[in-house]
């Protein structure tokens, strides 16, 4: 059963009448491949559409070809440092297999993507604490309240237990927008109707505490790194947490839109000065043509210690947002 527990203005713990949402007849989906390749059909148009007529069949490798594929992966948002990347290790592989037909370099770009992009690719461990405590951050509309409703669906499918915290109180209807993922999924959601981020996310992790819960997602409040006394708000979320754990929160995953392109790079430099982003979620990428963007990101991570990205969202349903695989999203990329 679910349940949302509100705390009133005096402090005391309500709890609402619990009826479970209607049920609704199974619809059957395409594999995650599928819809993959599916979502990522506006970038893969823009991008793998242009690489395929490049790589025809008789065209002979030359500086030209080099220059138009240049073109290519900037118009893509791939970015200059991963295009320069990417061009380098092409010219190797040439170099190194001798090869001569432009064809053969589809191929070669693929594994020059796939090795940009696997340092990127780490799976998210949530058996280290429990709760295991997931703070989630971004700027506004980035997608970071469907995003926990979607992990929530992805956990609950690997048999965790999930709590959510309506952290977000800035936002008139992110409480209430929360608590239908949470009847949704069948989970409880911790808010108050009055109060402030940090002690929402303080009740949150002390109720999956005293319920044995196994993860605790906590929402905060969409802002943009410039906003100042904001960015200070949500560090004061986080020292909160770490009075409970000196250890939490285990992940500060920064939720990033897709369609940001090449400023998603900034935004994870600025979240991650203030508060040490660990994971990324890629969100909305079924409605971009910057998917490249991705590669910019890699391109710009500290080869020692990248953030990976932890999730990739290319869909509205609930089980639309999935594991980042590098040679997977590549694949699907290039229509391979």
């Amino acid at each position: 059963m679910f349940g949302f527990l509100k705390k009133s203005s005096s402090g005391s713990i309500e709890t609402p009448s619990q009826a479970a949402p209607a049920s609704e007849a199974p619809v059957p989906k395409p594999g995650w491949a599928l819809r993959l390749k599916a979502g990522l059909a506006k970038t893969r148009e823009k991008f793998g559409g242009q690489i395929a007529g490049l790589f025809g069949a008789g065209r002979k490798i030359d500086e030209s070809l080099y220059e138009e594929l240049e073109t290519i992966l900037l118009s893509a948002d791939v970015g200059v440092e991963a295009t320069e990347t990417l061009l380098e290790a092409l010219r190797k592989t040439v170099d190194r297999q001798h090869l001569q037909d432009a064809a053969a370099l589809k191929s070669a770009l693929s594994d020059a993507l796939t090795s940009l992009l696997t340092p990127l690719e780490k799976p998210l461990d949530v058996g280290s604490a429990k709760p295991f405590i997931i703070m989630l951050a971004g700027v506004n509309g980035a997608g970071k309240t469907t995003s926990i409703g979607k992990l929530a669906r992805l956990f609950q499918s690997e048999g965790k237990s999930v709590l959510l915290g309506a952290g977000d109180t800035f936002r008139a209807a992110a409480r209430e927008q929360l608590q239908v993922w949470g009847e949704r999924n069948g989970v409880t959601v911790i808010s108050q109707e009055k109060g402030d981020s940090a002690s929402v996310i303080f009740d949150a992790v002390n109720a999956a505490r005293a319920r044995g819960i196994d993860i605790v997602l906590a929402d905060t409040a969409g802002r943009l790194p410039t906003q100042l006394h904001l960015m200070e708000e949500i560090k004061k979320v986080k020292r909160v947490i770490q009075k409970l754990d000196d250890a939490a929160p285990h992940e500060v995953l920064l939720v990033l839109d897709g369609n940001t392109g090449q400023n998603m790079v900034n935004q994870v430099k600025a979240f991650d000065d203030a508060l040490g982003v660990t994971g990324l979620i890629i969100t909305k990428l079924d409605g971009t043509a910057r998917g490249g963007a991705i590669a910019a990101i890699a391109a710009k991570m500290n080869p020692e210690q990248p953030i990976p990205v932890r999730f990739i969202g290319v869909g509205e349903s609930l089980d639309d947002l999935k594991p980042f695989i590098a040679r997977e999203f590549v694949e699907a990329l290039l229509g391979e």
